[in-house]
């Protein structure tokens, strides 16, 4: 046991490491915040779609050589947000439709691409990492770090003010609409958010676990409380817990940073799942 705080008092010398526990934290914090509220909605398809979306932007700007490739990627999924939000209402495009034309196709599209204009000769491993998320915490940029704080900051910010308006259209969208909500401008707004946190995340954790930090800690406090509140609160700080154990257990372990906190995540689920078997559901 000593042993093993002698080697986290080692790394959390790093400054890599502290840039890392940052960034989990803070992808974590506002994955779960939004989580809750997908989740409810029946939209937890939006975080799976635009992380595919994200994987064909980031091929797209490593074939056209960009060193900086967030801000084509951000832009990217934003983009692909808004299309998939108004795709998923088209009557001629039914939801699953929309998602399943929208996240292959990128997929596809970004793969095919990193084979075609391929300038690393590690291709596997550049795929690997961008879908399942760094092998090392290392790649973090001091730009990824003050990019991901910024972002956050807003997402948090974005939440906070607009709680009341979430909570309206999360709940009962159509009495939102009846007494001159715009419904449907916040549900945009709440796809855009989400694009925001999946671009943010995919340095850490990968393009194709993003949705698991989204979904899964709103399911686990579902499992013990039922009011909107007490759920994202739960959700929260579940979300920040296993992102914090997640990544302790990476650096020790030397495992996959993305794919640890996912495991986590489903550890936590099971346990919260078991909890709310006894309680039958707690309200705070």
């Amino acid at each position: 046991m000593t042993d093993i705080f002698s080697t986290l008092a080692f790394y959390l010398e790093r400054n890599f490491v502290v840039n890392a526990l940052i960034v989990g934290v803070l992808i974590a914090l506002c994955s779960s915040l939004l989580g809750v509220t997908l989740v409810l909605k029946r939209y937890s398809f939006i975080g799976d779609g635009l992380s595919h979306v994200a994987f064909g932007a980031m091929a797209v700007a490593a074939v056209v050589g960009l060193t900086n490739e967030m801000p084509l990627v951000l832009v990217i999924t934003v983009i692909s947000a808004v299309l998939l939000l108004r795709m998923g209402k088209n009557a001629k495009i039914k939801g699953d439709a929309a998602i399943a034309m929208i996240s292959v196709g990128s997929l596809a599209i970004g793969y095919l691409l990193m084979n075609l204009f391929s300038t690393s000769s590690n291709l596997s491993g550049d795929v690997c990492s961008t879908l399942f998320g760094s092998t090392s915490i290392l790649t973090l940029t001091s730009f990824d770090v003050w990019m991901c704080i910024i972002l956050s900051m807003i997402v948090v910010l974005f939440f906070i003010l607009f709680y009341n308006k979430i909570f309206s259209v999360t709940f009962d969208e159509s009495f939102a609409r009846a007494t001159g909500q715009k419904a449907g401008l916040y549900n945009l707004l709440i796809a855009i958010v989400i694009a925001v946190i999946i671009v943010v995340s995919m340095q850490l954790v990968g393009s194709l676990l993003i949705s698991a930090l989204v979904i899964f800690p709103a399911l686990s406090a579902m499992r013990v409380f039922k009011s909107f509140k007490s759920v994202t609160v739960c959700a929260a700080i579940v979300s920040v817990i296993s992102a914090l154990i997640g990544l302790l257990t990476s650096i020790l372990a030397g495992t996959p940073v993305g794919s640890t906190i996912v495991a986590v995540d489903i550890v936590v689920f099971i346990l919260f799942s078991v909890i709310g078997k006894f309680t039958n559901g707690g309200k705070a």
